[in-house]
């Protein structure tokens, strides 16, 4: 996979990098919302194949989060990641463009939804494998200690997670070492179907505090609280005080893949996500702003994703002359036959 350096910028985000501000942050959550409703249309139409893990209802999360990070701090993500890496400031038109896996994507359309990356943002990479991006994070954390760098790292991971080995070992080095990490589990309740009721002993926060790292928990609906919450965590982290842990609770309001329309599946009542959406993080942030501003901001992100559309949409699909690029660190190309 490409990381995400080797083409140039089709829109300016503009603004919607800018966190500090509670407009920025409202104009990211737009963002966020928006290209997950253009992609799911895209699925829909069959532009993108293969489907796509929807994160609308958790945009606070990433956020709130990214509105805590410095432009150094790096993260790691997961399946459900587009959220993340737009709050990162990945460009929209080629992260787009990825999902449709055309040559100008993020990665040159060949990483697609599950694994975006873009190191000059300090994106090191979404995963498909449930945990997995702890040890990640815990790496490259520990690398910027040994270089004598400032640097964060953050993993994102789901309820579903707690339970795999590779993020329990993860908290138990970053313990052990004092790594400045920052470990981010998404709590919507659910890994894929499996409610975290019946799958998880214990709590979310029980699992870092059994390592002695701090953990909190904080609504996860709530971008202002997300981001008070990961200030602190990073500030300790950045300062020498070792890893932290939130636990944020929140939601996916459509299903865990788009292949779920298809199946019916049938876990969840129309009253449980009816009353998850009365804590919809957009209108609870557009709350925070002068009259209007929202419905201005709402607009320029309008423009932003059609511009975003016609651009992806435009690129051309990769030649199948390429197929074997980008297999080797070198550049080497498999020697003749070897696929046969």
């Amino acid at each position: 996979m490409t990381d995400g350096t080797t083409a140039g910028s089709a829109t300016d985000p503009g603004s919607a990098t800018e966190l500090g501000t509670p407009a920025g942050r409202y104009r990211m959550l737009r963002l966020i919302r928006g290209f997950e409703e253009l992609a799911l249309g895209l699925v829909k139409s069959g532009e993108i194949t293969g489907g796509i893990h929807p994160y609308i209802g958790q945009e606070a999360v990433a956020v709130g989060v990214s509105a805590a990070l410095r432009p150094q701090d790096r993260i790691t993500s997961t399946h459900r990641g587009h959220g993340h890496v737009l709050a990162k400031g990945v460009d929209p038109a080629r992260m787009l463009a990825e999902l449709l896996g055309r040559v100008d994507g993020l990665n040159a359309g060949r990483g697609g939804s599950m694994h975006a990356a873009d190191f000059s943002l300090g994106i090191l990479g979404a995963n498909g494998m449930v945990g997995a991006g702890g040890a990640i994070a815990v790496g490259a954390a520990w690398s910027a200690v040994q270089a004598g760098e400032d640097r964060v790292a953050v993993s994102y991971f789901g309820d579903g997670a707690l339970n795999q080995g590779v993020l329990l070992e993860s908290l138990n080095l970053a313990a052990m070492w004092r790594l400045p990490v920052l470990f981010v589990c998404e709590n919507n309740g659910y890994a894929t179907t499996l409610p975290a009721s019946v799958a998880v002993a214990g709590s979310a926060r029980g699992r870092a505090e059994a390592f002695g790292i701090p953990a909190v928990e904080v609504d996860g609906m709530d971008t202002e609280a997300v981001r008070a919450a990961a200030a602190e965590a990073v500030a300790r982290a950045s300062a020498g005080g070792g890893p932290g842990f939130l636990e944020c609770r929140t939601y996916r309001f459509e299903g865990h893949h788009t292949m779920e329309r298809l199946m019916k599946l049938d876990y969840r009542s129309s009253e449980e996500i009816a009353d998850w959406r009365t804590l919809d993080p957009l209108p609870r942030a557009a709350a925070l702003l002068p009259p209007g501003l929202a419905a201005e901001l709402d607009a320029s992100v309008a423009e932003q994703l059609a511009a975003a559309r016609e651009f992806a949409l435009a690129s051309p699909a990769p030649s199948a002359d390429g197929a074997s690029d980008h297999l080797y660190a070198s550049g080497l190309r498999p020697r003749a036959g070897a696929a046969a």
